[in-house]
């Protein structure tokens, strides 16, 4: 049962991260490609993950974990808009327990965006 509001924090699921996760739509931009994969973690959706990593970065294998995620902050993006070819997104997410800040790396490849890495 897919949750009322995104894990994102972008409004209704059904309207922001649920079309993408579905399959239905792309994301347009680095930074809904990267609430999207938040949204899949938090979601446990570990195919999601797998096929939105960068073919030349990404694990043999993707696991969403066990994590609890709490919510997101977007602190800067950098790029990534539907004509750039790079984009970076910089970002806190809350989990129980803890944070994670990262900064994080994404190229268009086909019309796809992609998420590549974390950046120091």
């Amino acid at each position: 049962m897919s949750p009322r509001v995104c894990p994102c924090g972008g409004g209704a699921y059904a309207d922001c991260c649920g079309p993408l996760h579905d399959g239905v739509a792309q994301a347009e931009t680095a930074e809904q490609l990267m609430r999207s994969r938040y949204s899949a973690f938090a979601l446990g959706l570990s195919d999601y993950l797998f096929r939105t990593w960068h073919p030349r970065t990404r694990p043999e294998a993707v696991d969403a974990g066990s994590v609890r995620w709490e919510g997101l902050e977007i602190v800067d993006v950098v790029d990534g808009q539907p004509w750039d070819a790079h984009g970076v997104v910089e970002f806190v997410a809350r989990y129980r327990g803890g944070r994670l800040h990262e900064r994080s790396t994404f190229e268009r490849r086909a019309g796809r965006w992609f998420y590549v890495d974390a950046v120091g």
